[in-house]
């Protein structure tokens, strides 16, 4: 049986994709190939501002994250697209390339921090109601879980195809009045996912230096992570 980290490499009509062996388990995060327009349906470029008319001297192209039918101008913009795991960058109309511009700043920086972790005061329904407990969070290498690592104690990981919500509870104001997220609530379904029963963790940075720094990075890079889960499988 294949292990949940191997990958392998597959050729779509789309270009070369590294994907991970065992569709069942791969990253939240990761889009499926859209079906493309077919040829025979596609007598205009599908840009409303364009409709060129496709001949022998005007190609039409597919862009690789809608999937819809387009001239050579409106696709000239190739980018990496590790949403949907291309090795080598791929056209895109104008729409969809300044979507995954946006997404890619998730993958660049965003991910790292999810990965690298920070530390947070927990509560929950199990807590203490006047006092939490210190857990280091990360996100697992194979981006399917939240992890929690305490001195003292352990917590069950949180799946996070099984969030529901993600909601700042407290937060700080820079100088240049832009609102900084300090706490952070995830509402997740628990147990047997049939009877639709959730609990919900309340996270807030540890006060400390660099740590408070690393948590407030945390908490918007998890509320990016939930925007990009939230919107595959509500499309």
């Amino acid at each position: 049986m294949a292990s949940t980290g191997e990958k392998k490499l597959v050729r779509s009509k789309s270009g070369l994709r590294m994907v991970t062996v065992d569709d069942r388990v791969h990253s939240p995060f990761i889009l499926s190939e859209p079906e493309w327009t077919p040829d025979s349906t596609c007598k205009v470029c599908q840009n409303p501002e364009c409709q060129a008319k496709f001949d022998l001297f005007n190609r039409k192209h597919h862009c690789r994250r809608c999937g819809k039918c387009f001239c050579t101008k409106c696709t000239s913009g190739l980018m990496i697209l590790p949403r949907m795991c291309f090795v080598d960058p791929v056209r895109h109309c104008e729409i969809c390339i300044n979507i995954t511009k946006k997404e890619n700043e998730f993958f660049d920086r965003h991910l790292k921090a999810l990965l690298n972790g920070s530390v947070f005061n927990i509560l929950d329904s199990n807590s203490n109601p006047e006092q939490g407990e210190l857990f280091t969070c990360r996100l697992s290498q194979d981006h399917r879980k939240l992890e929690f690592v305490g001195e003292q104690s352990k917590r069950e990981s949180i799946p996070v195809d099984k969030m529901e919500s993600v909601q700042i509870v407290a937060s700080e104001t820079d100088q240049q009045g832009n609102r900084l997220g300090t706490g952070i609530a995830i509402r997740y379904l628990a147990g047997i996912p049939s009877t639709g029963e959730t609990e919900i963790v309340k996270m807030t940075v540890d006060e400390g230096g660099l740590a408070k720094k690393t948590g407030m990075a945390w908490i918007a890079a998890m509320q990016k992570a939930f925007k990009m889960v939230y919107e595959s499988k509500n499309p």
